[in-house]
């Protein structure tokens, strides 16, 4: 059997395993909710967050879902060379480096909250073979989306198997919460091609300053997505199409690791706009991925915003955060779980003796 052969039955069994959120361990969630010792409505956000996870799970109440672990998946990407960012694509690799010796935010946010950090090479452009960190390269960064395909047909399919049997690797290893990292320098201009094409936005409502560009650089980087929407023209229902003309092998890894949590029915913490491209791309391929995604947080870049609204998702944190890495991830895992054990400890008011 063909490598290529191997990678479609593997994407078409995960998509296959996919099932919409519990409706019934949703009901028993409600009710749960309304009978503990407190207001109705008065824990807000945390009362539906944890209805959900409950959806997700399948199971009323939900355990809280530990352990958790931030997946960074670091590439590289061609219109690079059309100096959308003012970093040297070389820093990808450096911060690899960085990840692997715990100097970065990401390692400091996820010390502090109990969460383990991955790093994945999925297409870093300079090699980074002696790092200890997941070896999965495709290829070495992505082509350049302004003037041709960023990626092949089967480098897509390649990527996103990454991304599904990472996911089935860590919950084999018993991980019950997967949260989102990425690293690549110019993945904001690919971010804005995708989010725009799934959510029929301008370029100019979608491209950010990513790493801190000037007026004139964004305006350059706006035009170069506006063009490369016209150039390849993919519609919203080809996901696997949209990768291949845009990128990136972080998005499409990514895209890959979401469908691979909710095939595994476990609770996948988005963080930025790279996160919520891949999730676009995600959802295309299979609504109900949606289902079991959280939003971290709300990125400082225009796209991601857009993004969440077409995805439906309520961010949990609003900081003004644009680093990516996974951190505004982490900043809100303890959210999570403390949505989570407020629904399964909080007493009732029978338990407690309380007249309602």
């Amino acid at each position: 059997m063909s490598r290529r052969r191997r990678v479609e039955d593997l994407v078409e069994e995960y998509l296959e395993r996919i099932r919409p959120a519990d409706p019934a361990a949703m009901r028993a969630a409600e009710e749960r909710q309304a009978a503990l010792t407190k207001p109705a409505g008065s824990l807000g956000v945390l009362e539906e967050l944890s209805v959900r996870v409950a959806g997700m799970t399948g199971t009323c109440p939900p355990a809280v879902p530990a352990p958790a672990v931030v997946t960074v998946f670091a590439a590289d990407h061609g219109v690079h060379a059309q100096n959308v960012s003012p970093w040297p694509q070389e820093v990808t690799a450096a911060m690899l480096a960085n990840f692997a010796a715990g100097g970065a935010a990401v390692n400091a946010f996820a010390k502090n909250n109990g969460v383990d950090v991955r790093v994945v090479d999925v297409g870093v452009a300079t090699p980074v073979d002696q790092l200890d960190i997941v070896h999965a390269n495709v290829r070495p960064g992505t082509r350049d989306l302004s003037q041709t395909e960023a990626l092949t047909e089967d480098e897509v399919r390649a990527a996103v198997a990454v991304g599904f049997e990472l996911a089935e690797s860590l919950v084999r290893d018993g991980y019950r919460c997967l949260l989102t990292g990425d690293m690549g320098i110019a993945n904001t201009t690919a971010s804005a091609a995708l989010i725009a094409t799934f959510t029929g936005a301008t370029a100019a409502v979608v491209t950010g300053r990513g790493t801190g560009i000037d007026d004139a650089t964004l305006a350059h980087k706006t035009a170069i997505v506006e063009a490369a929407l016209v150039r390849h023209a993919v519609p919203p229902t080809e996901p696997l199409k949209a990768l291949q003309a845009y990128g990136g092998l972080e998005h499409a890894a990514l895209a890959g690791y979401i469908l691979g949590a909710a095939a595994n029915q476990v609770p996948v913490i988005l963080d930025g706009v790279i996160a919520g491209a891949a999730a676009l791309v995600a959802q295309a391929l299979h609504p109900a991925a949606v289902d079991y995604c959280v939003a971290g947080h709300r990125s400082a870049e225009p796209g991601h915003a857009v993004a969440l609204k077409t995805l439906g998702l309520q961010p949990l944190v609003d900081l003004d955060l644009r680093l990516g890495e996974g951190t505004g991830a982490v900043l809100a895992y303890p959210i999570l779980s403390c949505a989570v054990r407020a629904l399964a400890e909080m007493a009732t008011f029978e338990d407690a003796g309380i007249s309602s």
